[in-house]
């Protein structure tokens, strides 16, 4: 049985697009499952996503299935219990023993980390993840850190990406303001 807890729009700040996603509970863990809808390269993209973790967030699955331009996407993501992960059945290399996915085309798996980690205010801790690229579409690592500056305040750290910004978040754990990409349109927690 599935228990809906929050919802959340979001509106992207560096190209046209939206993304709305609904964060559940189930029996034996969470889900997230959302649709992005923005311009990629020039061309219409739309990307149904869903993220199966367990009940310590830690990801078991991932599905993406969409569309650039003309082109049909489908990819499954599987994390075994060994901490192997696949994408469309293809072992991946470079991310085995790593817990978390984080889709390249959403703030929703950020979500993740911050509620897999439950920081403290004042703590902080490496958080790398198995990062679904967009639009190359492959699972590489993504060295990141977060901190808890307060309740509502992470300071997050991605250095491939050059990226070092303060994250403001919904008590859910949703990132509600994403500095440059990302900016919550509305919710319900």
């Amino acid at each position: 049985m599935k228990q809906e807890t929050a919802s959340i729009l979001w509106h992207r700040l560096d190209v046209d697009g939206h993304d709305a996603c609904l964060l559940s509970q189930t029996n034996v863990g969470h889900s997230l499952e959302g649709q992005a809808i923005f311009i990629q390269d020039g061309k219409p993209c739309c990307l149904g996503y869903e993220v199966i973790c367990d009940v310590g967030w830690r990801t078991r699955s991932a599905r993406i299935d969409g569309f650039l331009g003309t082109s049909k996407l489908h990819y499954a993501i599987e994390r075994d219990s060994d901490g192997q992960w696949t994408l469309n059945g293809e072992v991946q290399q470079g991310v085995d023993g790593l817990v978390d996915v984080d889709l390249g085309f959403t703030p929703a798996s950020n979500l993740l980390a911050i509620r897999r980690y439950g920081l403290g205010i004042g703590e902080a801790t490496p958080a790398p993840a198995a990062y679904l690229t967009f639009p190359e579409l492959s699972l590489v690592r993504l060295d990141q850190t977060y901190r808890r500056l307060d309740t509502v305040r992470y300071a997050y750290a991605a250095p491939v990406f050059g990226y070092d910004e303060t994250l403001n978040v919904s008590p859910h754990g949703f990132v509600v303001d994403y500095p440059g990409l990302w900016r919550s349109a509305a919710a319900s927690d």
